[in-house]
């Protein structure tokens, strides 16, 4: 299902977010892992050279963020240097790293000054014992605490991101006051996707979901940080809902309103491949044959993505679709259908046809 881009449309020209996997390698073995890590670096990863090649790209496509990841981006002996040339051609740049020895024994220092500006970190278990079992290492909880001490004393903005499985949906009350406690600038709530090593029979309970969004969007302006989710867009129709954000933006957000995977974001992988999310792992071509910027704009994958009324199911229907749209990649790795209803969400929309049902019933015609 192909829809043309329209010039209203804030995502049409280039995404938001630019999530580069500059590697896959990484010392930790998660359960979730989207990337199934290996501990050694895939021989066709983009060299330096591609590596900024691919910035230079990038910065005329003037993405407002590029986040660093992997695996473990601290792997790449190049990785700051990386970050330093996209910082000097304009673009906010992030860094994702794994909670290992090495992050710990790294100069925090030598992050800021190649111009990161933000590092996010990981806390999927509200104590050493669920978290470091997440991870598959021990050790990794502590050395993430010593991570956010050594980035606060570095002056970079912290990012926690948090998983929410249904094992551990129940710890999110210790989850809330462990953020009061590390104080970071970002608390990202993200909702487990089935891809990877992560599977289906993790992803919360859907009312489960929507009471701890209830309590989410209490911190809403109360908190000392931001509160945002990933790949759990129906907690702006919460906000919205409440009359938080609504049709206008998310509160503590910088990015437009309505981004999820394809529509704002793009994800460039270790050998260049180029998906509308990490996952969404469809290939929709390589930035070694085509211009990263192109692929964005152009593939008819990402033009549907970007099509709020190409959605079926009660995402198709639902009011809030254009804020929301639910997780394209939640229900891809549920359904098999990336324009399919998000199961994740448990809210019941007006009753209205979507566009693809009104095609459906024409053909039936």
């Amino acid at each position: 299902m192909v829809a043309s881009a329209q010039s209203s449309d804030p995502f049409a020209e280039r995404p938001f977010l630019v999530f580069w996997e500059i590697t896959r390698a990484c010392a930790l073995a998660c359960r979730h892992c989207r990337a199934e890590a290996q501990s050694h670096r895939h021989p066709d990863e983009l060299d330096t050279p591609e590596a900024f090649a691919l910035v230079d790209r990038l910065a005329e496509l003037e993405p407002p963020m590029l986040i660093l990841t992997g695996g473990d981006p601290l792997m790449r002996s190049d990785v700051l240097e990386i970050g330093r040339r996209a910082s000097d051609a304009g673009i906010r740049v992030g860094l994702s790293p794994a909670a290992t020895a090495r992050l710990t024994r790294y100069d925090f220092s030598k992050i800021r000054d190649a111009g990161i500006q933000r590092i996010s970190l990981s806390l999927d278990g509200a104590t050493a014992a669920t978290h470091d079992a997440f991870r598959g290492l021990t050790g990794t909880f502590e050395r993430t605490l010593e991570a956010v001490e050594l980035a606060h004393a570095a002056g970079l903005s912290i990012q926690i991101n948090t998983t929410l499985t249904r094992s551990n949906v129940a710890e999110f009350p210790a989850f809330r006051d462990l953020m009061f406690q590390l104080e970071p600038a970002m608390w990202s709530v993200f909702l487990l996707v089935p891809t990877g090593r992560a599977q289906a029979d993790e992803v919360p309970d859907s009312a489960d979901l929507e009471r701890i969004f209830g309590e989410m969007a209490d911190l809403v302006g109360k908190a000392p940080f931001a509160v945002k989710t990933t790949e759990g867009h129906h907690f702006r129709r919460v906000l919205a809902q409440r009359g938080m954000g609504g049709h206008k933006g998310r509160q503590g957000m910088r990015s437009p309103l309505g981004i999820r995977d394809g529509r704002g974001v793009m994800f460039i992988s270790h050998t260049g491949v180029v998906s509308p999310s990490g996952f969404l792992p469809m290939d929709c071509g390589n930035v070694r044959h085509r211009d990263p910027g192109d692929i964005y704009r152009q593939h008819p994958l990402f033009v549907s993505l970007r099509d709020s009324d190409a959605l079926g199911g009660k995402c198709g229907r639902c009011e809030f679709r254009r804020i929301c749209g639910g997780s394209r990649a939640r229900a891809y790795g549920l359904t098999g259908d990336a324009f399919a209803a998000d199961p994740a969400c448990s809210y019941q929309p007006e009753r209205r046809k979507t566009r693809r049902q009104k095609t459906q019933d024409r053909n039936a015609d």
